[in-house]
């Protein structure tokens, strides 16, 4: 074996080695005959040589490097795919979330200290985006402090390495984590966890409920739901630390199974669980205010101090004729909501008084003769990139002919279809039009991405992701091509929902916009949470830039959707002046009458607009 084949060369590479491009690398020397451990570590490393994933017919394990040292990052890069590993390097933090999406990493190597926004607050915002809550992430460390060591780890860390790493150091510890991640996550596909504490499954809750909403025709159907959410989590992470956080969570789940008394309930989400009473209670907001007292008097030990939690409750009975499980979970996402705005933290769910219903019955009968002759449209409106580029992206906006030729739009119908009980076969049928344009499009090789408003109970419906892949699937449509548009208030009412709709399309390319966009208490979690591609300002930020206040929010918002790695649209811009402060202020697309207005043809030309 010749000195440039030995395997200590990738256990002991000399100094400067990895930036062998520069001309002070000097030749490699290898260690002495007599270095007993140094032989024993390199035969070691020798003899378990191999590529992990592939050995086994596995695709290859995926790694993404978060370093700002392109000699570390390259040096990381180097040796784990000479282990048989993919990885990919970026440099920026603002990056991330995008190469996230991007390369569907198995794990996240990271440095610790960065510029502008270190390890610790990156590993915070990857950890609030659903689809990467469990994702393996190790911090490459130089950092010798105990303290800021244990830190990493309470933060949602699973593992940190001491630099300077060797290589074998190296590809043990990534190649261990991701092997367990994909062996749970295959445990978890083939066999559904056990109920964890008394409480079930969310999958196992959203079958159970499925059985028990048949169909509207069971406005008859007994029983009801109880969506229990703990407030201010944001704040007690912060004060607590994620480890603490998560054991009071847990103790929590245990505590509302036994307020259950022998209902099944499950977790949902982080703070949000749900109870389904197989038989409505005489008095719901006498029980749900058991429910309330019961986990809300209850003291949790953190580190020797007592802590106590603040809880709202959001009910609904099921004999409301919900035509699935998805609407009745809508309607007690709803009631939550209103909850929040109640003095005692609890409300149930009203459905549409029916005097609303009668009011709008005119034209509740012109939208169904709509749908049953196929009379509704799609108009485009552009949106640009304001620093150029060719890629040409419309927003979708519903248009309605009536039999007299008229044409509504979206704000007329909506409100009316809704109530009517109309507003997912809308929002189907708009779907139905977009995917044939992408398809369209596509065939003729000029792709486009279109913005598609949904409403979240249409998105919650059972069979409604099912249908949509299924349509993606069978027209051959890049999933990227479409952005489901949801507005922020609904987003609020309908977050776990919204959550449960992501976590299918997102493996399929399908983005997600936020619109109406404005930071504040209730948004800033949620949109943490939920893997947001874009967010589209309030309209009013276009219109009242000339306010100091209004700039200063507006510059907020940008800057903290920014952080968490998504893209700002400004819309309703209508003059020269506000594009250029949306533009000074660092938005990323415009959209609005002063690129072009509404119109039924995708005829604006991308390759020469210049704002």
């Amino acid at each position: 074996m010749g000195k440039a084949d030995d395997p200590r060369r990738a256990e002991f590479p000399p100094a400067q080695y990895w930036r062998r491009w520069g001309a002070d690398a000097p030749p490699p020397v290898l260690p002495a005959d007599d270095d007993v451990d140094a032989l024993d570590e390199a035969r070691a490393l020798a003899a378990t040589a191999r590529a992990p994933a592939a050995a086994a017919g596995e695709p290859p394990y995926r790694v993404l490097i978060v370093e700002d040292d392109r000699s570390q990052a390259l040096f990381a890069q180097s040796v784990l795919h000479g282990a048989g590993m993919e990885a990919h390097a970026v440099s920026d933090a603002a990056q991330v979330m995008a190469a996230l999406e991007a390369f569907s990493p198995d794990l996240v190597l990271m440095d610790l200290h960065m510029p502008g926004m270190d390890g610790a607050e990156l590993t915070d915002m990857i950890r609030g985006h659903a689809t990467y809550a469990h994702l393996p992430i190790v911090f490459l460390t130089g950092d010798p402090d105990p303290e800021r060591q244990f830190e990493v780890l309470e933060i949602g860390a699973d593992d940190f390495l001491s630099k300077p790493v060797r290589p074998r150091h190296l590809v043990a510890a990534v190649e261990n984590r991701i092997k367990r991640a994909r062996q749970l996550r295959l445990q978890r596909q083939i066999e559904p966890l056990p109920p964890t504490g008394g409480l079930q499954t969310r999958n196992a809750m959203l079958q159970r409920l499925a059985a028990a909403v048949p169909g509207d025709d069971d406005a008859g159907a007994d029983g009801a739901l109880f969506m229990l959410e703990i407030d201010g989590v944001g704040a007690l992470r912060d004060r607590i630390g994620y480890a603490a956080l998560e054991a009071v969570l847990t103790e929590a789940g245990r505590r509302v199974a036994e307020l259950a008394d022998g209902y099944q309930a499950a977790r949902l989400n982080d703070n949000t669980f749900l109870i389904h009473a197989a038989q409505a209670p005489g008095d719901m907001v006498e029980w749900a205010r058991g429910l309330r007292d019961g986990l809300g008097r209850h003291t949790f030990d953190v580190g020797g101090e007592p802590l106590r939690l603040r809880v709202r409750v959001g009910c609904t009975a099921l004999g409301h004729g919900f035509p699935d499980a998805g609407s009745a979970m809508s309607a007690a996402e709803q009631a939550l909501r209103a909850s929040r705005a109640d003095p005692i933290g609890i409300a149930a769910y009203q459905p549409p008084a029916s005097e609303e219903v009668a009011a709008g019955s005119g034209m509740a009968e012109m939208i169904a003769d709509a749908l049953a002759n196929d009379r509704l449209e799609l108009a485009y409106q552009p949106i640009v990139a304001v620093a150029g580029g060719e890629e040409a992206q419309y927003q979708t906006l519903l248009r309605l002919r009536d039999a007299e030729g008229e044409l509504h739009t979206a704000g007329q119908i909506l409100p009316v279809a809704e109530s009517a009980g109309l507003l997912h076969e809308i929002d189907r049928r708009v779907l139905e039009l977009a995917l044939a344009l992408l398809e369209r499009q596509q065939s003729r090789g000029v792709p486009v991405r279109l913005f598609v408003s949904q409403s979240p109970r249409s998105l919650a419906r059972d069979g409604h992701a099912a249908w949509l892949l299924s349509a993606l699937e069978t027209q051959r449509i890049d999933g990227s091509c479409l952005v489901v548009d949801v507005r922020q208030n609904d987003a609020l009412v309908h977050a776990v929902s919204l959550q449960e709709f992501c976590s299918e399309m997102v493996p399929a390319g399908v983005q997600l916009c936020l619109s109406q966009y404005r930071p504040g208490e209730d948004i800033n979690p949620l949109i943490a949470q939920l893997p947001l591609s874009f967010v589209r300002l309030a309209a009013d930020f276009s219109s009242r830039l000339g306010e100091n206040a209004v700039r200063d929010e507006m510059r907020d918002a940008i800057e903290r959707a920014h952080r968490l790695g998504m893209q700002v649209i400004g819309q309703q811009v209508e003059d020269p002046q506000a594009a250029a402060t949306l533009w000074m202020s660092g938005i990323d697309y415009i959209q609005g009458n002063l690129v072009q207005q509404v119109a039924g043809d995708l005829d604006f030309d991308f390759h020469h607009s210049v704002l």
